[in-house]
């Protein structure tokens, strides 16, 4: 007897063989369930809810382009996170020459439930891991935003499952040292 699961896995096995062979139908199924995890996946990358509709717009048009080279080698959803987190890091560097270009950035804010900022720890969390050695930003989200185990979280990212628990205490340790710079600067008078 079949699981639940399994019989999900065998559906989007299905589906994404149907799309690959360029049924655009089974392309826009696919794409259906899989957008909001895309688009959740890309706003906790950037912070941002222009920026990462940007971004998942980006992956959108780089999973039509690219779904024939998925050869079921991994999970599926997998191999969509590390698509949009190429595509987050494409963005990222557009962004840069943006940047040097106008000398300014586009400081809209807002997150996906539509409040009106996002928080400030918030930022500054996403500050310290983009100024970490690649990978840890992703590892960071894979596991606490997305849910991921270590070894999930090692496959998506091509690394081993220490790694993921390495760079985990290393962020941990540069969060504990944020929150103790920000309390002594709050205790100086």
């Amino acid at each position: 007897m079949q699981t639940e699961q399994s019989q999900k896995d065998m559906d989007e096995t299905a589906l994404v063989r149907l799309a690959q062979s360029g049924n655009s139908q089974a392309f826009a199924t696919l794409l259906e369930h899989h957008y909001d995890r895309m688009f959740r996946f890309a706003y906790r990358w950037c912070g941002n809810r222009s920026d990462a509709e940007d971004i998942t717009q980006q992956a959108c048009i780089k999973l039509a382009r690219s779904l024939g080279q998925f050869r079921f080698e991994s999970a599926f959803s997998s191999w969509l996170y590390r698509l949009v987190i190429n595509c987050a890091r494409d963005w990222r560097k557009g962004q840069e020459r943006h940047r040097g270009e106008d000398g300014e950035a586009d400081a809209e804010s807002g997150s996906p439930e539509g409040t009106a900022e996002t928080p400030v720890y918030l930022r500054q969390i996403l500050a310290l891991l983009d100024q970490m050695a690649e990978g840890f930003k992703e590892t960071a989200l894979l596991v606490h935003a997305e849910g991921l185990t270590h070894a999930e979280a090692a496959r998506v990212l091509s690394v081993k499952e220490s790694t993921i628990s390495w760079r985990l205490h290393e962020i941990r340790k540069q969060l504990q040292q944020l929150r103790t710079d920000s309390g002594s600067q709050e205790a100086r008078p």
